[in-house]
């Protein structure tokens, strides 16, 4: 599986070969440190290759990322060899170095990888389609973890054609693969028993009856993202619960058509869920937040934006429980007042971010409460508090004896002022704080009859 040449080298890192004449200018001295230099390299004189046992070679060259390498096979044959040897690419990222790269690269790697590779990153190689995925599937069967991340040429035959062939799959990131359905996530079922981490976020055709096989076929699931699926419904995620106890990271951002059912399911039967996302579940209420506080006590981070049924009460409940929370996001959580901040306060220790955007019924008390708790000394370090109209300067003082914290917003906190401002900063100094202030409007020129210009034309 060793090749004598790279399969693709970057223009820039291309060896570019030399005039003849390109050394006729040389003195004598530089010409002999030239021949000298070329023979340190060559694999006759070279000491590091007479020294070295190659599988100490191997193992210094398994350290290199996919640029460091391709440069290394230009150094000498010795190198080449090494550098391009298949066990030095069980770990391929391509995101950092050639997103554009085509089907023959994938080709190439899958022969020349083998059975070595374990780990193969796509994300965002847009031209990569179901041919070349099929031969890598055939040729690198032990591979664990592979994005797809934005293969948008991707269908269900690579999938199937990973079930057939590589039993060992345990990572699977689909998110934007747009033409994958439900026969993907079937065919995964079937083939790939030991999948612990899938990702369909906005696989738009994934329906209830592709979840339901994919749970009933991968029992060992730890986590599952699925955002913006928008076809997926309690009947899914009930199942899903049902036959992955061990689900600890859960995403349904955007799955509009769950109810508080759903969330019921996976409290009773997932106690280690540790981050859940239910933003822009509307259909929720309190129930949800109830029953996470009473079966879900190892949560670290909820996130619920836009979930605008939920009030003072569920928080409280999940407050008394909860107390390893240290992320929060409840951004547009409109019925929320001082009262859930007081809790939160006092219940959640750990608590480090916190987003309070858009909760308008927060006001500069609700801050204080949030100022003078546990979390706030200690780990507080991201507040945002965008379009919360009732804040004021004083919010800001209650802040000061939060000494980590790094960042807080306040765009459109129309009570806000420079003053307030640059009061936490005398007390904050490394504080980043995201704030914007309307520049004023302009009077209208005197004995003019051109219409006032307005802010908006101020502000473009």
């Amino acid at each position: 599986m060793v090749l004598k040449q790279p399969w693709w080298i970057p223009p820039k890192l291309q060896k570019r070969k030399k005039p003849q004449h390109s050394f006729s200018v040389c003195t004598g001295s530089m010409k002999q440190s030239y021949v000298q230099l070329r023979r340190v390299f060559m694999e006759e004189e070279a000491l590091i290759n007479k020294k070295l046992p190659k599988e100490l070679l191997l193992r210094i060259f398994s350290w290199l990322d996919v640029v460091s390498l391709c440069r290394s096979a230009q150094v000498s044959k010795a190198w080449n060899i090494l550098a391009l040897d298949g066990s030095n690419w069980q770990r391929i990222d391509l995101f950092d170095f050639q997103r554009d790269v085509e089907g023959p690269v994938i080709e190439n790697i899958s022969r020349r990888c083998g059975g070595f590779l374990r780990k193969l990153s796509l994300k965002g190689c847009q031209s990569i389609a179901d041919g070349s995925m099929k031969l890598f599937a055939q040729l690198c069967n032990n591979v664990e973890d592979l994005n797809l991340d934005g293969c948008k040429k991707i269908t269900d035959s690579t999938c199937q054609a990973l079930s057939r062939h590589c039993p060992k799959l345990q990572r699977m990131d689909l998110r934007s693969c747009i033409e994958i359905t439900d026969l993907s996530l079937k065919a995964l079922a079937d083939g790939c028993p030991s999948l612990t981490h899938i990702n369909i976020a906005w696989c738009e055709n994934v329906t209830q009856n592709g979840i339901e096989a994919l749970a009933r076929g991968c029992p060992k699931l730890r986590s599952f993202m699925c955002m913006g699926c928008a076809r997926v419904n309690d009947s899914a995620i009930s199942v899903l619960a049902e036959h992955c106890p061990n689900l600890e990271v859960v995403n349904l951002s955007g799955c509009v058509n769950i109810t508080d059912e759903s969330v019921l399911r996976m409290a009773e039967n997932c106690h280690g869920l540790h981050y859940l996302c239910l933003s822009g579940c509307t259909m929720l209420s309190d129930a949800s937040l109830i029953v996470l506080a009473q079966q879900c006590h190892l949560l670290s981070t909820l996130e619920v934006a836009g979930c605008s049924q939920f009030t003072d009460a569920g928080f409280q409940a999940l407050a008394r429980s909860c107390r390893l929370l240290e992320k929060m996001d409840l951004e547009e959580c409109i019925l929320i007042t001082d009262t859930t901040l007081m809790h939160l306060g006092m219940g959640c220790p750990r608590l480090e971010k916190l987003s309070l955007s858009h909760c308008e019924l927060i006001t500069d008390e609700g801050i204080r409460h949030l100022g003078m708790s546990p979390c706030a000394a200690e780990n507080l370090t991201v507040l945002e508090l965008d379009n919360c109209p009732l804040i004021t300067d004083a919010s800001l003082d209650n802040l000061v004896s939060c000494h980590n914290l790094q960042r807080i917003d306040l765009y459109d906190c129309q009570l806000i002022t420079h003053t307030g401002i640059r009061r936490l900063r005398s007390n904050l100094p490394n504080i980043l704080v995201h704030a914007y202030f309307a520049p004023a409007t302009p009077p209208p020129a005197v004995g003019s009859t051109r219409q006032r210009v307005c802010r908006c034309c101020v502000i473009l």
